[in-house]
């Protein structure tokens, strides 16, 4: 039995969960999102938790069971608190700021690189160096947080880059002179 799937997810308050044939739409304060349930997985929905169950002990409805847990779960708290990554920006003369939607930032190149923000994310510029990502969907808050840190990722001679704020940067050593 998977020790993740197994465990029941609790729904806050606020949250109302439905099961449209085989899709699960989950829908709260900051707003709705849905996930298709895989074919092998039963879903028993309470009124305050969600339990999947496999049918089968095949090893595709095995790697289901788990991963539909982690998805429902996290569908339930991106609707009541949302997720947020923060990133920082090193580098003397390096900054981001916001243009409407897009985030324009400048990184030393010849030109400032500009990202095209999708709809259901907010970025938020604070302090010329810092970008804050926030969303209902941690997926896609993740992915945007890694599409802006891929276009200068943190170097480890001078640390200059794009990185998560929790990041550590290992640093090296450079060229010693005789």
């Amino acid at each position: 039995m998977s020790r993740i799937g197994k465990m029941p997810v609790q729904i806050l308050n606020g949250v109302t969960v439905a099961l449209e044939n085989d899709l699960l739409k989950v829908k709260g304060a900051k707003g709705e999102l849905s996930q298709i349930v895989p074919v092998g997985i039963k879903t028993t929905i309470t009124e305050n938790e969600i339990v999947f169950t496999r049918e089968t002990d095949t090893k595709r409805d095995k790697a289901c069971h788990g991963l539909i847990r982690s998805l429902a779960a996290n569908m339930v708290r991106g609707v009541s608190e949302g997720y947020e990554k923060t990133l920082e920006i090193v580098g003397v003369g390096y900054r981001a700021k916001n243009e409407g939607r897009d985030l324009v930032i400048n990184l030393g190149f010849s030109h400032p690189v500009n990202f095209i923000v999708p709809e259901d994310v907010l970025v938020k510029v604070e302090e010329n160096t810092k970008i804050k990502i926030s969303g209902i969907d941690k997926q896609k808050v993740g992915e945007v947080a890694a599409k802006i840190r891929r276009f200068y990722p943190p170097e480890p001679y001078k640390g200059k880059g794009i990185r998560y704020s929790d990041e550590y940067v290992r640093r090296k050593a450079g060229k010693t002179v005789a």
